[in-house]
């Protein structure tokens, strides 16, 4: 038998994203239970992901609508019945992305890649994520594969210091984390920009596992100012982006830029035969690339979607032995019923706290 806490009524309050500048709470339908599989969460805490600020104000043109959200932590409210690991009230983290964790993909570890759904079917982004599976800025969300998806919340971490977990946590730490395994106590050299938390989090895991020495490069003084508390040696590039040159070069590099004099930076970073991993597609033609260059050198160039199930729960181990503390670069914590220009307030890692009735 499915067990189901009844909320009451028929519809939910979503975030929806209509177009740029264009958010607002709507009702929508009320999430069902349609698979014995699928639990039914109440989002809890969300943090806002580095790309839902460019969404909204439509620098990463989507088009709408949609319901926002995709970094969370919830309470689950239902559960279907061949869901076995759970039971209803238990905290949860869930990864963004949909994986079944039983396809060949998934097996492998590549969990962005799952066969058995829509090629990057994802929480918050609609249609551009695949399946459209609503987003976790809402009142009640259906995870599917609820056994799979779903990641316990030790009771000794606080929800909003893992409500980065499913994505952007984990997108910056599995950009050093396997480099810095092969190449144990090397320098690290991250570019911050466009995804400004994605970079900060590389940071706080370069200098968690080891890293030699951490050097941070930007031209926004607030994100400058974390990285040194961080314990990297910050560099402003304002102004100066196309004639910075550093004093060493890096065998492992992160590119949270994304932008074209970001991305350059790295290349010319890089030592040869070194990493290069980037965070993002970017906001830039990828003819911009300097591909003879890098086939000179020996560049190691890694770009794709974090694998986000299979990389947050080491995470979240690492977060529980306190070794990191996302909570750390959390700018302010906003209600759920704020969060519709939440998503455009300036801010490195906001997080939206579920205030609604």
């Amino acid at each position: 038998m499915t067990v189901i806490i009844v909320l009451g009524g028929q519809f939910v309050q979503a975030l929806m994203f209509r177009g740029p500048m264009d958010l607002s709470w709507e009702e929508v339908d009320r999430p069902t239970i349609v698979d014995s599989r699928d639990a039914l969460v109440r989002p809890l805490v969300v943090a806002r992901c580095d790309l839902d600020p460019a969404i909204a104000i439509g620098l990463y043109p989507m088009k709408g609508p949609f319901v926002m959200g995709h970094e969370m932590v919830g309470e689950i409210i239902g559960l279907g019945t061949a869901v076995t690991g759970f039971k209803p009230g238990d905290k949860v983290i869930v990864p963004f992305q949909l994986s079944c964790n039983a396809c060949d993909p998934c097996k492998r570890g590549y969990t962005n890649a799952c066969s058995e759904v829509a090629s990057g079917t994802a929480f918050g982004l609609g249609p551009h994520g695949g399946v459209d599976l609503g987003g976790a800025l809402a009142e009640c969300v259906r995870v599917p594969w609820a056994d799979v998806m779903l990641i316990p919340l030790p009771d000794k971490v606080d929800p909003i210091a893992a409500a980065g977990i499913p994505d952007n946590v984990s997108d910056g730490y599995r950009c050093v984390a396997a480099p810095l395994r092969e190449r144990p106590g090397s320098d690290v050299l991250v570019i911050g920009g466009l995804a400004p938390s994605v970079g900060l989090y590389a940071v706080m895991s370069a200098v968690a596992l080891g890293a030699r020495s951490v050097v941070y490069v930007d031209d926004d003084s607030d994100r400058l100012d974390l990285a040194a508390s961080l314990g990297a040696e910050a560099i402003n590039a304002k102004g100066v982006w196309a004639d910075l040159r550093l004093d060493r070069k890096f065998p492992v590099v992160v590119d949270a830029n994304v932008l074209d004099a970001g991305r350059n930076l790295a290349f010319r970073s890089v030592e040869p035969c070194g990493t290069v991993t980037s965070v993002s597609g970017g906001a830039s033609a990828m003819s911009s690339l300097p591909l003879q260059k890098m086939y000179n050198k020996g560049v190691r160039y890694e770009i794709g979607r974090v694998h986000a199930i299979a990389t947050a729960r080491p995470v979240l181990d690492l977060v529980v032995d306190g070794i990191l503390d996302p909570a750390r670069l959390v700018t302010s914590v906003v209600p759920f019923s704020e969060a519709a220009t939440g998503m455009t307030a300036p801010g490195t890692k906001i997080i939206f706290v579920n205030d609604l009735a």
